[in-house]
């Protein structure tokens, strides 16, 4: 690890070096390359850095220790001795984190998908439930919510929502999502006040660009019809709405919530290439998961990871067996305790499987 901590200093010193050449300044793209590639880079060097100076601490409170004879300067020694090896071991430990693969989607925004599944129209009034959490949670972090599709069942519940999250680490904070949600409660319409049990299959995919999927346009059949429900004055007018077909996988995406068939058509091939780009990291993820048999999910959107118990005021994951008796601040959008803990036992998992290579 060390020697690999020792080759990052060096590159990074080269490259600290390399940013005040004019003839580096000079050349824009090369500049941005390497201001991103520094600013990736500078919170492993800074952590390494205080674990050297830790080191160093420890190493003089130690000769000190062996040559005082003065009994309170060698307490003093004692307790400097004490405070750095606690301090080299809390850095050790970031540094490890700061050392695990990153995921290269964590910034990326995201394709939010969230279907009704059993239940009804209670499934899908849940499924509305749980896209205004994600909706108030994304608001907390100034993230940008924008519905692509909506099917409605006329009670206010959602049938099927599809939206964007766009802003800075979206991905990597919602990643954990995916799977199906269970709810357990009494339906207003339930006169008998008996516990009904839905579910909703939510997915969460990193919006693809054109580079991370490529598209054969031979795959795909366009197909243009004129809007339908609300939507102004140009609905059943133009021929502006837009269905994509992609034959090999069987996804069909249709998109009508712009006023230009350009635009719809825009939208609905940007929604297929993260369908794609999600369906291929499923595919990895479960790969990688059946190696290794994470206790983190898949991916999978037909595997249970949630419940969201009314009656007793609770919300399990149980993917990590943690139990919260907070479903209203949940509910609402207050997500962090539960992402969090998601987050760490997945660092754990990664961390145990790094020490074992």
């Amino acid at each position: 690890m060390f020697e690999h901590l020792n080759e990052v200093l060096t590159h990074y010193e080269e490259l600290m070096a390399g940013l005040s050449d004019p003839a580096v300044s000079s050349d824009q793209k090369r500049f941005r390359a390497m201001m991103k590639e520094q600013a990736e880079l500078q919170p492993l060097v800074e952590c390494y850095r205080l674990f050297q100076a830790a080191g160093q601490d420890e190493a003089d409170a130690r000769t000190m220790l062996d040559t005082e004879r003065d009994e309170e300067l060698r307490a003093l020694a004692k307790e400097e001795l004490s405070d750095a090896r606690r301090r080299r071991e809390e850095l050790s430990g970031r540094l490890k984190l700061l050392l695990l693969p990153k995921d290269p989607n964590d910034e990326k925004n995201i394709v939010l998908e969230i279907r009704a599944g059993v239940g009804g129209d209670e499934a899908a009034l849940f499924a509305a439930s749980l896209f205004r959490m994600y909706q108030h949670y994304a608001d907390t972090h100034g993230w940008r919510v924008e519905i692509d599709s909506l099917n409605e069942n006329g009670i206010g519940g959602f049938k099927e929502v599809i939206a964007t999250i766009s802003g800075r680490g979206a991905y990597s904070r919602l990643k954990y999502e995916s799977g199906v949600h269970r709810v357990q409660r009494v339906p207003e319409t339930e006169s008998g006040g008996r516990i009904h049990t839905s579910t909703a299959s939510v997915a969460v995919m990193p919006e693809a660009e054109e580079v991370d999927v490529q598209i054969d346009m031979n795959d795909i059949r366009i197909d243009v019809m004129r809007a339908s429900g609300n939507g102004g004055q140009c609905v059943n007018t133009t021929d502006s709405a837009v269905r994509l077909t992609h034959m090999p996988s069987g996804i069909v995406i249709y998109s009508q919530t712009e006023k230009s068939q350009l635009q719809n058509k825009e939208k609905a091939f940007r929604l297929l290439r993260s369908k794609l780009y999600g369906l291929e990291l499923t595919r990895r993820q479960s790969e990688e998961a059946e190696a290794r048999r994470s206790q983190i999910g898949t991916g999978d959107r037909s595997e249970k990871i949630r419940t969201y118990n009314f009656p007793q005021g609770r919300v399990t994951d149980h993917r990590i067996r943690l139990t919260l008796y907070k479903i209203d601040q949940i509910i609402n959008g207050e997500l962090d305790e539960v992402l969090d803990a998601l987050i760490a036992a997945d660092q754990a998992e990664k961390l145990s499987r790094m020490e074992e290579h």
